[in-house]
């Protein structure tokens, strides 16, 4: 397992962007303002991570190609399964995603799936937003998810 930790670009709420893979892929995304003074990018999932990420933050990207390996349950894996085909700059409401997914019942399932997403932004559980068009929760925190909805012109 490599972890490495990239300067989050100018504005953006935290510091720091960590980004962990193994031989699979991605398994982590996530953002701290404190880093570690060694950190492992030789990684070929991390370096194509940070580069499209890069080009993401300079508005020349909308989608992620880069191989993904999260782990979680057999639901999670289906609901970030789902969220990766939210396109860019739409929002869809957590309703809407347990509808994708079979039910309308399923919503504090997938809202808690949501929530448990280890590889944020990539996977992007931040254009799911409340049924009244409120934004909801973040597991990393409001701030982010609103910079990350205006970044993409959404709000």
């Amino acid at each position: 397992m490599a972890t490495t930790y990239i300067k989050a670009p100018a504005g953006f709420p935290r510091r720091y962007i960590i980004i962990s893979a193994d031989e699979q892929g991605i398994t982590e995304l996530g953002f701290d303002d404190t880093a570690p003074a060694q950190t492992d990018s030789d990684n070929p999932h991390i370096r194509q991570c940070i580069h499209e990420l890069d080009e993401y933050f300079a508005g020349k990207r909308q989608d992620f190609s880069v191989k993904l390996n999260p782990h979680g349950t057999e639901f999670q894996t289906r609901v970030w399964a789902q969220l990766s085909t939210i396109p860019f700059a739409i929002t869809w409401s957590y309703k809407d995603l347990a509808l994708k997914l079979g039910s309308a019942n399923y919503c504090r399932a997938v809202g808690m799936a949501n929530g448990r997403n280890p590889v944020c932004l990539i996977i992007p559980c931040h254009r799911v937003i409340a049924h009244d068009g409120s934004m909801g929760g973040y597991s990393s925190g409001l701030d982010i998810k609103q910079w990350l909805l205006r970044h993409e012109g959404i709000i």
